[in-house]
Parts: C-alpha cells; sequence; structure tokens
C-alpha cells in the first residue's frame, strides 16, 4: 500500500512542477513514506531522516539551495508534532488520511518559518481529490504488475496493532471508481493488479446502483476486464474470507492461487489476547474451505511470537498449526510494543530472550516450507508474467502465479509476456526456468 500511495503523492506533485530523479542528491524535495507497525521500522525514519539532514546541509553549502524533507504515512500520523520535537529540521509531516492536500502544504511551507503537520482525519476522501488517471501515467512509468488500493483502515482493533489509530476507521471505495482506475492500469500495460487494503477482505464499496458490494463481487467484475490477466489480494483477515469470496478461489481463473492470510499465532489463548476474534481451528475451517475449490492454492501469513502472556505450550500450538498447514511463504516477528495499543499496556511481556530463541525455532520450520515448495517447483511446468529485466544480459524476471520469481534467459521473450515454462533450478531466492516443452507432463506444486 505504500509503493501504491507514493506512485498516487508523485503523480500529484508532477501537476506542481516536479519529476522524479534517481538521485537524492539532485532532489528539491525528499519524501519519506512510512510504516509504524514494528518499532524498528519507525526508527528507521529517524535513522534515514539523520543522514538526509547530514546531505542537505551539505548541499546547501555547495549550492545555496535547501531540500525540503516531508515525513508522510503512519509513523507521521502516529507521531505528529513529536516528530518536529525531534527532528525540527524536518519541513512536513503529513498523516496517510492527507495527502491529497501536499501541494497545499508545501506552499504553506514556504511562507512559514515553522513546519507543517497535518495529521487530521478530514471529512472529503483523498481519493475523490488526487488527479484521475492511472498510477504513473504522467510521471513516465509504466508496470506489468500494478497496486489499486480498493479499501483503508481497519475496524478489527488487534491489541498489537496501530492501524486503526494511524489509519482510521474502514472505507471502502466505490465500485466504478475502481473499474475506471484498473482500466486505465490496464491501458497503460497493466497484465496483474493486486487489491489492496489493510483488511482487504473486509471491502463493501458500492456500486452504480448503491448496493453493495463484497471482495468477491468485485474480484468477478475486474475478471471482466479486457487485458486484465491475473488478480491478486492483500491483507486479508480471516474472519472476513466469505464463503462468497472463498467460491471465487475456484471460480475465477484469473485470481492466482496464492493467498497471504495473517494467523499470527496458533493458540487460542494468544488469539483472544490479540483481539483476533477467530480460533485456531476457525483458521483451519477457513483453509480447508479454500483447498477444497483450489487444490494448489498456496499460503502465505504473519506470526507474532512473544506476545504478553504466551507460554511454552502456546508456541507449541503455533509451530503444531505451520506444520499442520504448511506455508508456501511466511513473515515472522517478535512482538514489538507499539504506543498507544492495549498489547504494550498488558502484564506478562514476555523476555527479549526468549522472543529471539522462539522467532529463531518457528523461522527455521518456516523456511524449511518454503524451500521445500520451491524445491517441489523443479520440473514442473507453469505460466510466468515477465516483469522486469535481470541482472544479466538477455536474462528476465517473472513471477509465477505462487508469487514466486523466475529467471529466463529468452531472446524471444518481452516484459509483459505471460510464457509457459518449466522449473529447471532452484536458487536461495528464486527459481530458474526455460521455454516449456509440450511434451512435459509434471503440474505445478500443490496442483
Amino acid at each position: 500500500m505504500n509503493v501504491y500511495d507514493s506512485d498516487r503523492m508523485a503523480r500529484l506533485l508532477s501537476h506542481h512542477g516536479y519529476a522524479r530523479t534517481e538521485s537524492v542528491q539532485d532532489a528539491d524535495l525528499v519524501l519519506l513514506n512510512t510504516c509504524h507497525i514494528r518499532e524498528k521500522a519507525a526508527e528507521k525514519v529517524y535513522s534515514e531522516l539523520g543522514r538526509l539532514r547530514a546531505m542537505r546541509d551539505r548541499k546547501a553549502e555547495g549550492e545555496g539551495r535547501q531540500t525540503l524533507l516531508v515525513v508522510a504515512g503512519c509513523v507521521a500520523q502516529a507521531e505528529g508534532d513529536a516528530m518536529i520535537a525531534r527532528a525540527p529540521f524536518v519541513d512536513v509531516v503529513v498523516g496517510p488520511q492527507s495527502y491529497h492536500r501536499l501541494p497545499e502544504l508545501l506552499a504553506r511551507r514556504e511562507r512559514s518559518a515553522n513546519a507543517i503537520v497535518d495529521t487530521d482525519f478530514p471529512v472529503e476522501s483523498k481519493f475523490d481529490l488526487l488527479p484521475a488517471g492511472g498510477v504513473g501515467d504522467d510521471i513516465g512509468e509504466r508496470s506489468v504488475s500494478a497496486f489499486l488500493t480498493v479499501q483503508e483502515g481497519c475496524d478489527k482493533f488487534c491489541t498489537f496493532c496501530v492501524v486503526p489509530y494511524t489509519r482510521g476507521a474502514e472505507e471502502s471505495r466505490p465500485v466504478t471508481d475502481l473499474l475506471d482506475e484498473a482500466r486505465r492500469l490496464v491501458a497503460l500495460g497493466a497484465r496483474e493488479i493486486t487489491l489492496l487494503g489493510q483488511n482487504v477482505n473486509a471491502y463493501h464499496g458500492l456500486d452504480a446502483r448503491g448496493r453493495s458490494r463484497g471482495l468477491g463481487d468485485l474480484v468477478r467484475m475486474f475478471a471482466e476486464i479486457d487485458g486484465l490477466e491475473r488478480i491478486r489480494y492483500t491483507t486479508s483477515h480471516p474472519v472476513d474470507m466469505s464463503d462468497d469470496l472463498i467460491r471465487a478461489h475456484g471460480e475465477v481463473p484469473q485470481l492466482m492461487p496464492f493467498l497471504h492470510l495473517p494467523v499470527q499465532s496458533g493458540s487460542d489463548v494468544v488469539l483472544r489476547a490479540m483481539n483476533r476474534k477467530y480460533s485456531s481451528d476457525d483458521f483451519r475451517r477457513v483453509v480447508e474451505a479454500l483447498r477444497a475449490v483450489r487444490p494448489d492454492l498456496a499460503l502465505s501469513s504473519d506470526f507474532i511470537v512473544g506476545f504478553p502472556g504466551e507460554r511454552d505450550d502456546d508456541f507449541e500450538a503455533t509451530l503444531k498449526l505451520v506444520e499442520e498447514i504448511g506455508f508456501a511463504q511466511s513473515f515472522s516477528f517478535k512482538y514489538s510494543p507499539r504506543p498507544g495499543t492495549p498489547g504494550s499496556l498488558m502484564n506478562a511481556q514476555v523476555k527479549d530472550t526468549v522472543k529471539s530463541e522462539r522467532l529463531a525455532r518457528l523461522q527455521s520450520l518456516l523456511n524449511e516450507q518454503a524451500d521445500a515448495f520451491n524445491a517441489a517447483s523443479v520440473g514442473c511446468r507453469t505460466a510466468i508474467l515477465l516483469e522486469r529485466r535481470g541482472r544479466h544480459p538477455g536474462q528476465l524476471v517473472g513471477k509465477t502465479p505462487h508469487l514466486q520469481a523466475v529467471h529466463l534467459e529468452d531472446g524471444d521473450a518481452h516484459i509483459g509476456d505471460i510464457v509457459d515454462v518449466t522449473i529447471v533450478a532452484r536458487n536461495p531466492h528464486s527459481l530458474a526456468g526455460e521455454r516449456a516443452e509440450r511434451n512435459i507432463a509434471k503440474e505445478e506444486p500443490g496442483a
């Protein structure tokens, strides 16, 4: 979502005389779009700001002109004036709901001796006020794989999470607006679109007749867009995996057989403390239903270890769930107390040494599963969407339906092509493919 938001801000600023530069030394404005989910991510913001300040001072000494520094996103929203107190050299601090006001905020900064902070939740939707057009159409960028935010905010209030406080309540964009933007993206060359939301499967946008439509409906409508070959969505909540959305996985061939479905823990005790609103068996039933309609479905997930009160048997329950379900990819973290969340105030905080030991055990198991999934791909035939050039001459990089990166040496292929390949080798972080021969019979992993 930050990639998508960054593109929208860049396009908005392009209407006010700005153009992207690859060199920070050349920049008149540097914008950091930030995440506040984990403490480490937030602290990186201040580290980067320190480097940018030193660069700006050197540039001012040599060229006599300043570079404006803007911090946007969830760290900006969470810290607001406190960020200016800690980094008084920042020019503008703007929350994720106020991106559409960036030109105004920059103009105000030029007229003021003080930094500008805008972390309000405005009544108007930023999506109604950002310039029309597909992302990248007026900043010289094209992508065969595009992002499209369909929903923002979250009403779940998990006790470890700051999203409801930094992104606000759930808001779903109208169906017509999304279809129009998707068609523009396809016209610009997108063959794959990933639907984005903090809780994307809670989507409930209104259609042209004022009817509320769910994510399953939206996926089916996107599938009717000529030229759109692949559809994905992230990030989901297990509670909002509706029967209709599950059926869509079996009925819509454009919906890729890869789903990110965060479970966080395999312990019902911990899940209740997290306010996740489902049990480990509820999660298992959702996965069972998905695999019943799409047997080749691959899963990724999020895990938090060391949540307050997590005991050894709770952690063992997480390992058991991982072993039972199997994940092609995963993201796992030590619990990071976020200021203002209920979890940060809970008793029985877990020692960091215990968190580290548990994380190492969990990541070892998850890495084994990911390696096994990729190893099972060798010898399989699959279709890859070629997205970019590789590091070697004549090499292209594409993605499988299961979101695996594949390197292909093929002088006749082009970015944007979807080509059938046979996976011939597994590398540490990618696969190698060759054009498929028609007599290859082995199916993709999970099929």
